[in-house]
């Protein structure tokens, strides 16, 4: 009998739940996700408790709130001594493999000021063995690897300039100056398949992140026109900027945070109009499509070499993209697309929930404790999230949550915010968080705000209802949950613990079954 616990853990960047299930679903191809989802256990209203990359990963990791781990912009420091997945698996014995990042920024405290690991936040989180270096800025391997096969170019950030097919300067939709074998994505997966035959033997751990789709929207062919943006459906917003900006004072600087021109490393600069936006929305699509592709060669490598039915495979996204939604893109925000990401989980021994789907609200904090339950391995104290075991079986706990609930850090250490230009306010109150119910999403800030309501039984996030009389009674119980969630779920690494005379004493937060 095959004694192994595999655990394969995606994630994808940037991804949005509605290209499984959704407004997008018939507009993307995406045959081995959804392949897998016929074998699996698909999580339906899961969403990611924190954003940008650095923030969602640190709590996707650490199964920690960003109000307790703290790390809550890309940069700011994760302390070095909180309990992760990977510090975790290896006390069960694992080698936690990272095959891409984690978007960790190091501890100052433990580092000298000239050490590597805080000269990015792109490090990889401590416990981690990396196994290829692959990052969004800084990516030498996939580098060496163009090099290697004879690509020229100036210097990394030309590696995401498109090629113009008449000779002139790059557009949308034009094709990356690399083939597709030769993508971050393809390389990425390569490097994957090449190395875990050597681990066939042994139960193994393998943290498998892809870029892609986020930004830049370059693409090598076919998949820079493999979707043509005059059939997609338009983003969901109102008639113009202005009406969206005027639904209240967070929303137009949200405008200008992530447009898709900013983030692109080399490309040229380009107005954000109708015509734009179909397109950079097409090239989203197309390398969703791509990592799709190389998805499946993982999954079919698992299934040729009997790994299979040894493998806990988990696939989801760090958070979310508006892509246009209500003018905005990335994923600073405070609308869902920000933060409904998929989730697809295939257990081993659980065959007969094949094609099951969960409504239940759970969050991206959930999955440390359930591969460390998977694999036997006691959960920290520190652990925000509850295991979805059983969900995956198929049942519901009598005392599961009934909200899930976000935080956003709107303030930027290094360069002011559109928020802190626009509006003024600092450090320590420009914070805001989410809950929602399934009706109702209910937004609150740390600074001088109004209170945002979103009732998706009316004009869902169209409309600001929280001022109306008519839902002061709904503002009130949102407000008394979100606050008591808070309460519940303030950081318990040391808390239960006590110091007696015959020595440390420890009560479990998560108690085994």
């Amino acid at each position: 009998m095959n004694n192994q616990k595999n655990v394969l853990f995606i994630t994808l960047d940037q991804m949005r739940a509605d290209c499984l299930k959704g407004a997008l679903e018939g507009h993307v191809d995406l045959p081995n996700m959804r392949a897998l989802m016929r074998d699996a256990v698909a999580f339906q209203n899961h969403y990611t408790v924190t954003a940008p990359c650095g923030p969602a990963r640190t709590s996707l990791l650490t199964g920690q709130y960003s109000m307790n781990h703290r790390s809550v912009r890309n940069g700011t420091p994760m302390r070095h001594d909180t309990p992760n997945i990977a510090t975790e698996m290896r006390k069960a014995g694992y080698l936690p493999m990272l095959f891409g990042y984690t978007d960790t920024s190091g501890d100052p405290r433990i580092h000298h000021p000239k050490d590597p690991a805080v000269q990015s936040y792109e490090m990889p989180m401590a416990g981690f063995h990396e196994m290829v270096e692959m990052r969004m800025e800084m990516s030498h391997p996939w580098r060496g690897h163009l090099v290697r096969k004879g690509y020229q170019f100036d210097g990394y950030e030309s590696i995401y300039k498109p090629v113009s097919e008449d000779g002139g300067p790059g557009r949308l939709c034009d094709p990356a100056f690399f083939r597709a074998e030769d993508s971050d994505t393809a390389f990425l997966t390569d490097r994957f398949l090449e190395t875990m035959p050597g681990y066939e033997t042994e139960s193994w751990f393998a943290h498998l992140t892809y870029i892609r789709p986020h930004w830049p929207p370059i693409a090598p062919e076919p998949y820079n026109r493999m979707y043509d943006p005059d059939t997609l459906p338009l983003p969901t917003r109102v008639g113009s900027a202005e009406e969206a900006a005027a639904l209240h004072p967070f929303m137009g600087p949200a405008q200008k945070k992530d447009l898709p021109s900013k983030p692109n490393l080399g490309f040229p600069g380009y107005e954000v109009n109708h015509k734009s936006t179909q397109e950079a929305r097409a090239v989203y699509l197309g390398l969703l499509t791509e990592v799709d592709h190389h998805i499946g060669r993982v999954i079919k490598y698992l299934k040729s070499s009997g790994q299979y039915e040894t493998t806990l495979v988990i696939v989801t996204s760090d958070h979310g993209e508006m892509l246009g939604d209500h003018f905005a893109w990335g994923k600073q925000s405070v609308f869902d697309k920000a933060y409904h990401i998929p989730l697809i989980v295939r257990v081993p021994g659980l065959e007969h929930r094949a094609g099951a789907l969960v409504d239940a609200p759970t969050e991206s904090i959930d999955l440390v404790p359930t591969v460390l339950e998977w694999v036997g391995q006691e959960v920290p104290n520190s652990v925000d999230g509850s295991s979805l075991s059983p969900l995956l079986e198929g049942e519901t706990p009598e005392i599961w949550r009934k909200y899930t609930f976000s935080e956003y850090d709107f303030y930027d250490v290094e360069t002011p915010s559109p928020w802190h230009n626009a509006l003024g306010f600092g450090a320590t109150e420009s914070c805001l968080s989410i809950l929602r119910d399934g009706r109702y999403s209910l937004v609150e800030f740390g600074c001088d705000l109004p209170t945002i309501l979103f009732d998706h039984e009316s004009r869902g996030e169209f409309e600001n209802v929280a001022e109306d009389a008519d839902y002061a009674g709904e503002v009130l119980r949102l407000t008394r949950a979100m606050l008591r969630h808070r309460m519940a779920h303030m950081d318990q690494t040391l808390a239960m613990d006590q110091i007696t005379n015959k020595g440390p004493i420890r009560e479990l937060r998560h108690k085994p079954d």
